[in-house]
């Protein structure tokens, strides 16, 4: 049986509920990333905001240029836009019913907690790494086979 903590990001990138919007997005562009927990100085978990939740947020502007997009998201805090009731799973919970879970609720992601503080997170792209390691597997036990112009049956 594998486990969360098998697969799991390991001390995932944070805010502060006090980081802004503009924060949040600079994060999310320099990690690659579209979740972003949401912690007290503890390390406790609060929320967690989305590339999804930056996009709404900003998409309701009256005047949508540029400048005052800039503007709007440097002087919101996340503590405004974050999604306060997050579902969270623990490092030793069974891989199997996280990933049923997630499709089940369509959502992206879960905080992964231990004693209530955040250690990692488990994301919709770490279930595909492991698809993309089994499909490997497969392929070394039984290797696609060829005619002989080099096409694929």
């Amino acid at each position: 049986m594998m486990t969360v903590e098998e697969i799991m990001t390991v001390d995932p990138i944070t805010l502060g509920a006090d980081g802004t919007l503009e924060d949040a997005r600079n994060l999310m562009t320099q990690h690659r990333i579209r979740h972003i927990p949401i912690v007290d100085r503890e390390g406790g978990l609060l929320g967690l905001i989305t590339q999804r939740d930056l996009l709404a947020a900003t998409i309701a502007l009256p005047n949508a240029e540029e400048s005052s997009v800039h503007q709007y998201e440097s002087s919101v805090a996340v503590q405004e836009v974050m999604r306060e009731k997050v579902d969270s799973v623990e490092e030793s919970m069974e891989l199997r019913s996280v990933a049923i879970k997630m499709q089940q609720t369509k959502i992206g992601c879960m905080p992964v907690l231990r004693d209530s503080k955040l250690v990692g997170i488990i994301t919709d792209s770490d279930y595909v790494g492991v698809a993309i390691n089994l499909l490997e597997q497969l392929d070394d036990v039984d290797p696609p086979e060829f005619d002989d112009d080099g096409d694929l049956f």
